[in-house]
């Protein structure tokens, strides 16, 4: 243990956070807090995210009942001395990032897979108090989102071609009679078609979590979560975040680089409407055995959004559509809340101006960070990943 903020034990029981201390686990530890609960959190500290020295706002923690185990969901004897008395557990320890994942692939999976399996492993094999887990995916799983074809119904696209990438033909077409499609929103029995790495080990997560809760009888809920932003992200990390990524850009007076021609569109939803969907849901008997979608259900092109956040933010910055672009990352995807909303009443509260405006008030009250996208994208280049 390596804090330990006081508070004693609360009676409404005892959650451990994994990854806790990073962008979504401090908004989901305020908010369990607020609700009564005592809290633990395993986190690695990575240096990614949290700096060579590990930084971490300790006044982010101020008072809350909080015990910080700094450690690797991969090593059983962590997790067996953070699992020890708790009652719920919320896995958010992961790698992420797309364009990473397809050279990191091992890594990847070594944390996000085999981190997973290590704790189910433990939770199958030992006696404990664990009432729920709570498992955060991604929006990823589905690789393309849905569309409707004129023709053909409701399809979801495999990823897509090389070749068409490369004559910069980005909107995908319909799997069977490759005519033009519709975006629609997409629900949770859309089929998985991961298009990287990182999609392939969420994918994984829930597979295993499915099985090995479901036989032995752990209550769960998987959220799928959509483009997460707001205060608190990692202004340093290159591969994840691309609003906390554009910030800082913005900040230096640095173009924006906008791949393809920047009418992808991505579904943006902020960090503590994802607390509260989460923590409604670790409270909800009605949700167990669900995967659910977790978003705002409207989709904005990356283009309109770096714009957005170039004129609350300030500066000089111009986006840029280079025309470029990544292996394994979609042109669409935006989430269909029907479900959530119809299991626990959850309905995003901020809206994406309200949203951006709160992340601009913190950035730049925030150290100026050194932007890491340049050397980031060259890399990608090197190895074939960005075209």
């Amino acid at each position: 243990m390596i804090a330990g903020a006081g508070g004693q034990e609360m009676s409404r029981g005892k959650v451990l956070v994994t990854g806790g201390l990073g962008f979504i686990g401090l908004a989901v530890l305020k908010l369990l807090a607020r609700h009564g609960y005592a809290l633990r959190v395993l986190d690695s500290l990575s240096p990614q995210i949290h700096g060579q020295v590990p930084d971490v706002d300790r006044s982010l923690l101020a008072g809350l009942p909080l015990e910080v185990f700094r450690g690797d969901v991969v090593r059983r004897d962590h997790l067996a001395e953070c699992l020890s008395g708790v009652d719920y557990v919320v896995h958010l320890a992961a790698e992420t990032g797309t364009a990473q994942s397809m050279y990191g692939i091992a890594h990847y999976n070594r944390v996000n897979s085999q981190g997973t399996a290590e704790l189910l492993d433990w939770m199958v094999n030992h006696r404990h108090s664990i009432k729920k887990l709570i498992l955060t995916s991604s929006r990823s799983v589905y690789g393309e989102g849905a569309y409707r074809c004129p023709s053909c119904g409701i399809v979801t696209p495999d990823s897509r071609r090389a070749e068409s990438l490369a004559q910069k033909h980005w909107e995908p077409l319909c799997p069977i009679c490759r005519g033009e499609l519709q975006l629609i929103a997409t629900p949770e029995s859309s089929r998985s078609c991961p298009a990287s790495i990182y999609a392939a080990t969420k994918l994984a997560q829930e597979d295993l979590t499915r099985i090995a809760c479901g036989s032995a009888g752990i209550p769960y809920t998987i959220l799928r979560l959509q483009n997460v932003y707001g205060p608190g992200q990692s202004l340093t990390n290159p591969y994840t975040g691309i609003l906390s990524i554009f910030s800082t850009r913005i900040r230096q007076g640095l173009h924006l680089p906008i791949f393809e021609d920047g009418l992808e569109s991505r579904d943006f939803v902020h960090v503590s409407d994802v607390a509260r969907a989460l923590v409604l849901c670790m409270e909800t008997a009605r949700v167990d055995g669900k995967t659910l979608n977790v978003g705002s259900g409207i989709p904005t092109s990356v283009l309109s959004v770096a714009e957005m956040l170039s004129q609350v933010v300030g500066g000089s910055s111009r986006t840029e559509l280079t025309g470029q672009y990544r292996v394994g990352d979609i042109r669409h995807c935006y989430a269909d809340i029907s479900e959530i909303q119809a299991a626990i009443g959850f309905r995003p509260e901020i809206s994406l101006e309200e949203g951006l405006a709160d992340l601009a008030a913190w950035v730049t009250s925030q150290p100026l960070a050194e932007d890491g996208l340049d050397q980031a994208n060259r890399i990608l280049t090197e190895r074939g990943l960005m075209k």
